[in-house]
């Protein structure tokens, strides 16, 4: 961590401990010190925007989010015409499927929990592991995966290409290209899409953007713990997370219910012996939606991944009673959830490919 981040840090600590009472408004009865701790608390994280529409450095026309919308909910992208981006990353379910390991092609178990698309687009990589650099190829990993949604890769186009009713929209989403129905713009649609996936708004978010009453005592009783254990040194910026890998079990090695051994982390991408058992931190974000918790969805409890996180990050016993003001906190961080609307999709044509069944 920079020198600048420890100071801000130390800065939100003192400040929340300046904090006094709270008054009959929910607010800090010393004004200057709750000024402060606002202050300090931006030093560190950063509010979500009302609305996002960038993709990988562009910005994506209403078009191409409607498109990438549509091929998001098909399930005819895999190869049984049973699963879609939507069966694993709900939206419904915060962006999860609520599930250890989701449910793959043929009944397959994947091995790895489904992190949630909400806020994806603020990640500095996709996957747990980092393998996709951005949304746009992330897009394009589970649909080829004979464990996932198991579609050949060059069955894809010609499958998008066989339902009529695409040719249109991809024309809209993709003006001036002669061919548009590409596999690049069938992911930088689904991209597109995925980036408007947003949650603003969460009380944590109003009090940056200087509401000082939208955190309850007991929020900031567990923000104030967030920073002193030592959690917001991985868990910070805009995502509350997401912008950095971490070895789990950093203080101690955890529970091999948590850390599978046969899970190698970053070190399977990297072939680095130091990224072994290494992981992307996740986002925060509506982390009390988003159960189960860990790469391989094994605790269902908030409160028990607060407390494994604390001894095997950071080396230290938490009490119930803190493990619970720092669940508090994190209630504080689900926002307002998009409002999506299941597209109808077009009808299938008489070259469409059937369902697989194996």
């Amino acid at each position: 961590m920079s020198k600048f981040a420890t100071a801000g840090l130390i800065a939100l600590a003192l400040a929340v401990s300046a904090c006094g009472k709270a008054g009959s408004d929910g607010q800090s009865a010393t004004g200057p010190a709750s000024e402060e701790l606002m202050k300090a608390a931006r030093e560190q994280f950063k509010a979500l925007p009302a609305s996002y529409k960038e993709v990988e450095g562009f910005s994506a026309s209403q078009d191409l989010i409607d498109l990438g919308a549509m091929l998001y909910h098909d399930p005819r992208l895999s190869g049984s015409h049973a699963l879609s981006c939507a069966s694993c990353h709900n939206i419904g379910l915060g962006g999860g499927d609520n599930a250890s390991t989701s449910i793959g092609h043929n009944w397959q178990q994947g091995g790895r929990n489904a992190p949630t698309v909400l806020n994806a687009t603020f990640n500095f990589a996709q996957f747990w592991d980092g393998r996709a650099k951005d949304l746009v190829e992330q897009a394009g990993g589970p649909m080829v995966n004979p464990i996932e949604m198991d579609s050949p890769k060059e069955h894809i186009v010609e499958q998008i290409k066989s339902i009529p009713g695409y040719a249109a929209a991809f024309a809209k989403a993709f003006p001036g290209q002669k061919d548009p129905i590409t596999l690049e713009n069938i992911q930088k649609s689904i991209a597109a899409f995925e980036a408007t996936l947003i949650t603003p708004n969460a009380p944590f978010d109003q009090y940056l953007n200087g509401k000082p009453g939208a955190l309850d005592q007991t929020q900031k009783a567990g923000l104030k713990l967030f920073v002193d254990t030592g959690c917001a040194s991985c868990h910070n910026g805009m995502n509350v997370g997401g912008s950095m890998y971490a070895k789990f079990g950093m203080a101690s090695d955890p529970d091999p219910k948590y850390r599978p051994p046969g899970d190698k982390g970053r070190m399977a991408v990297t072939n680095q012996a130091s990224d072994l058992y290494s992981y992307k931190v996740p986002t925060l974000r509506n982390v009390a939606l988003t159960a189960p918790y860990f790469h391989n969805g094994s605790v269902w409890d908030l409160r028990e991944a607060v407390k494994v996180m604390a001894k095997a990050q950071l080396g230290k016993d938490l009490s119930d009673g803190d493990a619970d003001k720092i669940v508090a906190f994190l209630g504080s961080l689900t926002g307002d959830q998009p409002d999506v609307r299941v597209p109808i999709l077009p009808a299938s044509g008489p070259n469409t490919t059937r369902p697989m069944r194996n």
